[in-house]
Formats: structure tokens, C-alpha cells, sequence
């Protein structure tokens, strides 16, 4: 079984939609996506991922299955750079979260009382059972820390979704703590990450990143990927950094 989780176009986040580039970038996407074969999609309720999604299987007979647990993963936290203004719970500042040793901890980086005021480890445990209901759905049952194939198959599964709940999603089938994925990987909007099974006993299943944030839709295009969720490469930088993106 291959799944391919992707981030939505660049965002218009003030409409819930895509700005002009984020279509360009799913309309290209649509056009690399139409020889590849897709069995089944689901999607999140939100909408700039829904437009993604549209623009994304324009060329296909396939409609999205809505999946509430793949909306943007949003508890909010006080910041210890920042008390008392609420930030979105997976963008810390790197001396901040590296300074906590359970955040590497892949049970108990939610064990944190910052994380347990935002009640971040209930929506990361229905993340979490979304997922693995699905994935039971199409042949494979969790059992600790693999999986069972129930029904081993070749399908090739999609989800339309965002960063942070990709991460979650990719913590879980790893078995890695979520803030090292959230702090140490960026994907650029419409990117592809593609997870395949590996069965190499029978029965006995893991799933193994292919490829990590490809945009092979845009490259053959010619349209230079958006640095949505890439900050500065260098203290003051404007062009190449985050804030550009905006612009």
C-alpha cells in the first residue's frame, strides 16, 4: 500500500481558500496527478485544503471522502517566549523546545504542562485513531508498535491535508516524538510525502518514508516552490525567508 499525504496550495488563510499562486500550484499539481493512479482520497473539511483537493483530482473520477481528524492540527500553548498570547502548539523557537527532554520522547513529548494545558494530547490521540481506522479500513490493523496486514494490497491511498497534522500522522506511523518531526522537517505547500508498507515477514508491516516534501508538479512547470513554514536561512534575511512569502 503507498499513501501520499499532501499539503495544500499556498494559503489564503484570512478566506480559508488559496491565494492566486496556491491554485497555479494545485492546477499543476491536478496535471501531474492524472497519471498517477489514486485507488481512494480523503481530505480535511477545511477549505484550503478541499480546493487543493479539487483542483488537485480535476482529471480523475474520484471525490474525496471528508475526514474531520485531517483539519490543521490546532491546540493553542503559552510559549515560554511569549506567556499569556496563545500560539499554535507546533512552532516553537529551537532553544526553547530542545531544552525540554521529554519533547524527544516519543510518549511523553504531550506530557509537558504547556502541552497539557492545550490539551494537546486528546486531539494528537484522535489524530491518532483517525488514522489508524483507516488504515484498518484498507488491510492493516495496528498492533503496538506495527501493523498487521489484515488484507495486503497495492493501493494507492491520498490525503489532502495540511503541515502540522502531516507530521502527527508521519509521528505515529514512525513512532517518533512529533515535535522533533514539527521542528526538524518543512514542507512547501502541494508537496508530495509518499509512505509505503513494508512487509518483509508475513503479516508483519511497517510503513517507510519513499520520498519527503517532492514537487515534481511544480520543477516540470517551471513555478519555484512557496516558502510557506521555511523561516530565514540567516538572522535579517528578508528575500529568501518567511516574511517573503507573504508578499
Amino acid at each position: 500500500m503507498r499513501l501520499i499525504i499532501i499539503r495544500h496550495g499556498d494559503p489564503d488563510y484570512v478566506n480559508d481558500s488559496l491565494t492566486p499562486r496556491g491554485r497555479r500550484e494545485a492546477e499543476a499539481l491536478g496535471r501531474y496527478l492524472k497519471d498517477i493512479p489514486i485507488d481512494k482520497a480523503y481530505v480535511s473539511p477545511l477549505g484550503r485544503a478541499a480546493l487543493t483537493a479539487e483542483l488537485g483530482l480535476a482529471h480523475k473520477d474520484l471525490v474525496p471522502e471528508m475526514k474531520p481528524w485531517l483539519r490543521e492540527f490546532s491546540p493553542l500553548i503559552d510559549r515560554p517566549d511569549s506567556p499569556g498570547r496563545k500560539h499554535i502548539v507546533w512552532d516553537w523557537l529551537p532553544e526553547d523546545w530542545t531544552a525540554e527532554p521529554l519533547f524527544f520522547d516519543k510518549d511523553h513529548w504531550c506530557d509537558v504542562p504547556v502541552m497539557r494545558e492545550g490539551h494537546v494530547r486528546e486531539e494528537y490521540e484522535w489524530v491518532r485513531d483517525g488514522i489508524d481506522t483507516l488504515l484498518e479500513e484498507h488491510g492493516y490493523r495496528r498492533n503496538g508498535l506495527i501493523y498487521e496486514s489484515v488484507r495486503p494490497n497495492h493501493d494507492t491511498v491520498a490525503l489532502f491535508c495540511h503541515l502540522g497534522v502531516s507530521y502527527v500522522i508521519l509521528s505515529h506511523l514512525l513512532n517518533v516524538s512529533t515535535m522533533v518531526l514539527w521542528h526538524g522537517f518543512s514542507t512547501a505547500p502541494t508537496s508530495i510525502i509518499s509512505v509505503y508498507t513494508e512487509e518483509r515477514r508475513p503479516g508483519k508491516v511497517s510503513f517507510r518514508v519513499n520520498s519527503f516534501g517532492a514537487v515534481p508538479h511544480l520543477e516540470r512547470e517551471g513555478i519555484e516552490p512557496s516558502k510557506r513554514a521555511r523561516y530565514v536561512e540567516c538572522f535579517g534575511d528578508d528575500e529568501t525567508g518567511f516574511e517573503k512569502s507573504f508578499k
